[in-house]
């Protein structure tokens, strides 16, 4: 994958200076004339490639001399370059050694927001964070803020799956009891019978979606979704230009790892619909796959960080949509009255409750 610093540069056809691509258009732009450059539309369709030919015969091709380290937060990235900061934590990156294994991206989903859009999902979400201090508010736009691509792998698949279970069914009953006067009183319980089931469910999944970078939290990541990939492009460097993007770090394999847990999870709620009732309870699935297929995509993300009183936080804004997920301070004095406007609450419910029933 490429970072400004190895994306090869276009000159402006007006000024000379380097163009950019400009989120939410076609267009390459420079920064200083505003002179534009229309990116050619794609000559081909996005593919997926095998999974079953990719374990026995990677598709391997060199993208750049060097790989660059963070020291501070571990992120890597590719550049010709020899040294930069640290889109995440602004550490100053360091050369490793060159790589020459890493998959070629099949497809980017360009960036549709711009700084101007970033700045105000960051604005909307500060201030819509309960219980953060009041000053938190006045913060505009993270200090360090970079157009990041990230990448990520997709999966698709059919599969086969056979379960065994039970399938519980409801049934109710009248029962008797004495109650605290000594007076007979009946009621009807519910009770469930339970049947073994077994049997088999079978789905086509498309576009699974797992992170192919460990250096940004997983779970943070997931929050940014949903990403619209229908609108995915064949990869195109030009729409890099400009921007970072962050070297991949899990493989296909344990992409695919992940992406089967996904699956799983989905297999699962089948069998329960499968066996049936009113109840269920799967005790086992085998599954099988086949058709699997996969390549890398690179989703527009903008990165970084927030000073607020001494402290630096993280932030992520999804440049699709602008969903935005990150770290933000809470506001101690706002927990504290929170916490005894409630217990005041249930003094005063207690209170009446007790003047009632005196």
């Amino acid at each position: 994958m490429t970072s400004p610093a190895q994306t090869p540069a276009r000159p402006c056809q007006g000024c000379g200076a380097s163009v950019a691509f400009a989120p939410g258009t076609a267009v390459l732009r420079c920064p200083y004339c505003g002179a534009e450059e229309r990116i050619a539309a794609p000559a081909r369709q996005v593919r997926e490639f095998s999974y079953d030919a990719f374990t026995a015969k990677p598709r391997v091709r060199a993208l750049a001399r060097h790989q660059l380290s963070c020291p501070g937060c571990g992120a890597r990235t590719d550049s010709d370059a020899l040294s930069r900061a640290c889109q995440f934590c602004g550490t100053h990156l360091v050369a490793d050694a060159a790589r020459d294994d890493q998959i070629v991206p099949e497809a980017v989903l360009p960036f549709a927001l711009d700084r101007g859009g970033a700045r105000e999902a960051l604005r909307t979400w500060v201030k819509s964070r309960w219980f953060a201090p009041n000053r938190l508010k006045k913060v505009s736009e993270a200090e360090t803020m970079k157009s990041t691509y990230l990448p990520h792998w997709t999966f698709d698949a059919q599969t086969v799956s056979d379960y065994t279970g039970r399938r519980g069914e409801h049934y109710y009953v009248t029962t008797s009891h004495t109650d605290a006067n000594g007076n007979r009183r009946t009621r009807r319980e519910r009770r469930t019978r339970w049947y073994p089931a077994s049997g088999r469910v079978a789905r086509g999944f498309d576009d699974v979606l797992t992170p192919a970078t460990g250096r940004v939290p997983a779970e943070r990541l997931t929050a940014l979704q949903p990403w619209p990939l229908a609108h995915a492009l064949p990869y195109d460097p030009a729409y890099l230009a400009g921007h970072h993007s962050l070297r991949y770090d899990h493989e296909p394999q344990a992409g695919f790892e992940q992406a089967k847990q996904l699956m799983a999870e989905v297999i699962h709620g089948d069998c329960r619909r499968d066996i049936g009732g009113d109840v269920q309870r799967v005790s086992s699935v085998r599954t099988n796959y086949s058709g699997v297929t996969f390549k890398l995509v690179l989703l527009p993300v903008w990165a970084g960080n927030y000073l607020f009183a001494g402290r630096t936080y993280q932030v992520l804004i999804n440049g699709a949509n602008g969903e935005v997920q990150g770290d933000r301070p809470y506001s101690a004095v706002k927990i504290s009255l929170a916490v005894a406007a409630v217990v005041l609450i249930v003094a005063v419910a207690v209170w009446l409750y007790l003047v009632n029933h005196a």
